[in-house]
C-alpha cells in the first residue's frame, strides 16, 4: 500500500470516528434547541390565549382541539394550586396525515374573574425518526465529500510535496552498484528531504567504495594466488619427470601435486563465489537454455562413457532466460557433472525439460541427502579427495542471483530441479 493511500485510510477512519461523535452531540444539541424553541412558542401562545380570554370570555368553554390549538377546562383552586407550567410530548391524530403525529403540549392554569381554568396548548413538532434520517444522510454526504476532498488533496497537494521522496525511491530502485555510479538528487526546500538525500548519498558512496575495494581485492587475490600455484605445479611436474626419484619420493610428490591441484580448484571456486556474491558478472544476454544444456551434455559424453553412464535428454521445450552466459554454463555444468560423478556405474542420468522446469535425475548408492545442508559451502556427501564441496553452493548462488528456484527431491533417485 502506498504511503498516500495509507495516510488516507487513517484519515478516513479518524474522520468517521470524529463525525460519529459530532453527530451524536449535534443531534442532542439540535433536539434541545428545537424543544427550547417549541416551548418558547407555547409560552407565547399561552399568553395570547389568556389575553384573548379576557377580551372574549366565550373561549373559556372551548374544551376540545377540534377547532383550534388549545383547550380550556374549568377547574377548582384545590386542583390547580400546585400546578406549574409543564411541557411534554404526546401524540395527536392529524387529519392531513391521517395518522397520529407527535406534538408538544403545554399544560398550565390561570385565574379569571375569580374562577380557575386549566389550559392546554399544542404545537406540531419535528418527528425524531425523520430528523435522525435527515441527519444521517446529511452526515453521510458530508463524510463522503470530506473523504473525496482528502483524496484530491493527497493526489494533488501532498503528491507534489512528496515528489522528492518518490524521486529518491525511483532512483534507488534503478541504482546498480556494478556500474559504480552515484545518484544525482533533485533540489528541494524541505529540510527533512535534504537530510534524507544527504544521508543516502553518503551511504551509497560508502557502498560503492566498499564494492570497488572488494572487487579489487578479488581480482588481486585471483592473480596473486593462481600464479604461485601454477608455478609450483609446473615445477613439481618437471621434478616428477626426473628418473633419479625413488618410487617413494614419486608417491610423495604425487600427493603434493594432488593437494596443490585441489587447492587451485578450491581457490577458483571461492573466487567465483565471491564474484557472484559481489555481482561482478554484469554482461547478460537472452540465452537459449535448452541449446546450452545440449552443448554441456556433448562435452560430458566421453566422461560419461568412461564410467559406462548414459545421458538421456527428454523434451525439446524452448527455454530462454536473460542471464550471463558463463554463469548459466557453470550452473548446469555443476549439476550435470555432479549427477554423473555420483551416479552408480552402468546407470542413466536423465535430463527432463518440461515447461519452465529442468530436472536432472540420477541413481546413486547414497540415500536421501540432507536438504538443509545440501547447498551449504564445503558440504560433502562422500570423502572424495578431488571434491571441493562448493559445486552445489555455486549453483545455488547463481540460481538466487537470477531468481531461479533450485530444489532437491529424493524418489528412490536424486532429482535436482531448476525452475524458471
Amino acid at each position: 500500500m502506498k504511503l498516500l493511500n495509507y495516510t488516507t485510510k487513517y484519515f478516513a477512519a479518524i474522520l468517521l470516528f470524529a463525525l460519529l461523535i459530532f453527530t451524536v452531540i449535534f443531534y442532542f444539541q439540535m433536539l434541545d434547541e428545537i424543544y427550547d424553541s417549541l416551548d418558547d412558542g407555547l409560552e407565547n401562545q399561552k399568553i395570547l390565549v389568556i389575553n384573548k380570554a379576557k377580551k372574549d370570555p366565550s373561549i373559556l368553554h372551548k374544551t376540545s382541539f377540534e377547532d383550534g390549538y388549545y383547550t380550556i377546562h374549568p377547574t377548582s383552586y384545590s386542583q390547580i394550586k400546585e400546578v406549574k407550567d409543564s411541557y411534554r410530548d404526546t401524540l395527536m391524530y392529524m387529519l392531513n396525515e391521517k395518522d397520529y403525529e407527535p406534538v408538544r403540549l403545554l399544560e398550565t392554569a390561570f385565574r379569571q374573574d375569580g374562577k380557575y381554568y386549566k389550559l392546554k396548548v399544542i404545537t406540531s413538532m419535528v418527528e425524531e425518526d425523520d430528523l435522525i434520517e435527515d441527519l444521517f444522510y446529511s452526515i453521510l454526504w458530508l463524510y463522503i465529500g470530506l473523504v473525496v476532498g482528502i483524496l484530491l488533496l493527497n493526489n494533488w497537494v501532498l503528491r507534489r510535496l512528496w515528489q522528492p521522496f518518490y524521486s529518491v525511491l525511483t532512483k534507488l530502485k534503478n541504482f546498480n552498484i556494478e556500474k559504480e555510479q552515484g545518484i544525482d538528487f533533485e533540489n528541494t526546500n524541505i529540510e527533512e528531504f535534504q537530510l534524507l538525500n544527504h544521508q543516502i548519498k553518503k551511504l551509497l558512496q560508502k557502498s560503492i567504495d566498499s564494492y570497488k575495494a572488494q572487487k579489487q581485492f578479488i581480482e588481486n587475490a585471483s592473480h596473486e594466488l593462481q600464479t604461485p600455484l601454477a608455478i609450483s605445479l609446473n615445477k613439481l611436474e618437471l621434478l616428477a619427470e626426473k628418473e633419479e626419484l625413488s618410487p617413494k619420493n614419486i608417491e610423495l610428490l604425487a600427493s603434493v601435486l594432488e593437494n596443490l591441484e585441489r587447492m587451485t580448484r578450491l581457490n577458483q571456486a571461492l573466487l567465483l563465489l565471491s564474484k557472484i556474491d559481489n555481482k561482478q558478472f554484469v554482461e547478460e544476454e537472452n540465452l537459449n537454455i535448452t541449446e546450452t544444456i545440449h552443448q554441456i551434455v556433448n562435452d560430458f559424453l566421453d566422461f560419461a562413457k568412461h564410467r559406462n553412464i548414459e545421458i538421456s535428454i527428454v523434451g525439446k521445450n524452448l527455454i530462454q532466460k536473460h542471464i550471463n552466459k558463463d554463469l548459466a554454463i557453470i550452473l548446469f555444468t555443476n549439476l550435470i557433472k555432479n549427477a554423473i560423478v555420483h551416479a552408480t556405474l552402468n546407470s542413466i542420468v536423465k535430463i527432463s525439460i518440461e515447461g519452465e522446469k529442468i530436472n536432472i535425475e540420477n541413481i546413486a548408492e547414497t540415500g536421501k541427502l540432507d536438504e538443509q545442508q545440501l547447498f551449504s559451502r564445503f558440504y560433502k556427501v562422500n570423502t572424495r579427495k578431488n571434491s571441493t564441496g562448493l559445486g552445489l553452493a555455486i549453483a545455488k548462488a547463481i540460481a538466487e542471483k537470477y531468481d531461479l528456484k533450485l530444489t532437491y527431491a529424493y524418489q528412490n533417485k536424486h532429482i535436482f530441479t531448476v525452475s524458471f
